[in-house]
């Protein structure tokens, strides 16, 4: 195969300070790709945006204000995105909140990756044909949608199912892309890496407790191995057929939570959604 397969295609990785999404960044860079690199540890990011030959775009997604800088630095850079990976996020205490107010599993692996979406539609339109790739998981399955308590203000909150619910978020996100931008040339899927080894975790102590501990070899796969996925689908680019569905891993229609194909949750999510970060729905 040639190893130049995305030779003339421009690419924005968040996420990209280290894991699955730095590696990622790397090989698609490798195979000849134009990509922009954003994460929120500037130590971490700088490393990775001089092996791919960019500037280093440092964002933290658990401040809005942030993702509208990030939306606005991205299009200073370039008039058009082939494909924008929303890799960003973690598992964090539910009982925190980020200086937006939010729950912070619903808002750094949900709403900013939303808000970011809507900001570079333009840029994703102008490719004519482009694609979103969204960083899910397994995890979905543990998740629970409730549109009036998206910040968990009136339920009990426990990590790992509040991570859980922002997943199954990715993947309801995805299919409500899908439906609405497919007229722009804008192509969404959502994907499971696989239980990568990578520093996923770190803000929590429950779920980093796993990745912490001599557990982790046996347990977890190569941060090579789950960049692998995301880079298949970003080569493989925007296409009908695999437009609004989620992967697990290179296989498509992965486990799905049964709250991952009502439609009422699709249009309620993304309604909620537009409206707590002021775009239009």
């Amino acid at each position: 195969m040639d190893d130049q397969t995305m030779t003339g295609r421009t690419v924005l990785v968040t996420g990209a300070s280290d894991g699955i999404g730095a590696e990622a960044a790397r090989v698609l860079h490798a195979r000849g790709a134009r990509v922009l690199v954003t994460g929120r540890s500037a130590d971490k990011l700088r490393p990775v945006a001089e092996a791919v030959g960019a500037e280093p775009l440092v964002a933290d997604f658990s401040r809005l204000d942030d993702v509208r800088r990030l939306a606005g630095e991205v299009a200073e850079r370039t008039e058009r995105l082939d494909v924008l990976m929303n890799n960003a996020g973690g598992t964090f205490s539910p009982k925190q909140r980020t200086p937006d107010g939010h729950e912070p599993n619903f808002q750094v692996n949900h709403l900013a990756s939303f808000l970011l979406t809507h900001l570079l539609r333009p840029q994703l339109a102008s490719a004519g044909s482009s694609l979103v790739v969204t960083t899910s998981s397994v995890a979905n399955l543990m998740g629970r949608i409730v549109l009036d308590d998206l910040d968990y203000e009136h339920r009990r909150a426990i990590e790992f199912p509040a991570y859980g619910t922002g997943k199954l978020m990715n993947i309801l996100f995805t299919r409500g892309l899908h439906q609405r931008w497919a007229g722009d040339g804008i192509d969404s899927v959502a994907v499971h890496p696989g239980p990568v080894g990578s520093s996923f975790g770190r803000d929590s102590w429950v779920v980093g407790l796993l990745y912490r501990s001599p557990l982790k070899r046996f347990a977890t796969i190569s941060v090579e191995d789950g960049a692998a996925p995301l880079v298949a689908l970003a080569e493989a680019g925007p296409g009908p057929s695999a437009s609004g569905r989620y992967y697990s891993r290179f296989k498509a229609d992965g486990l799905e939570n049964r709250q991952a194909r009502r439609q009422d949750l699709v249009d309620g999510l993304w309604e909620r959604s537009a409206a707590l970060v002021g775009v239009a729905p």
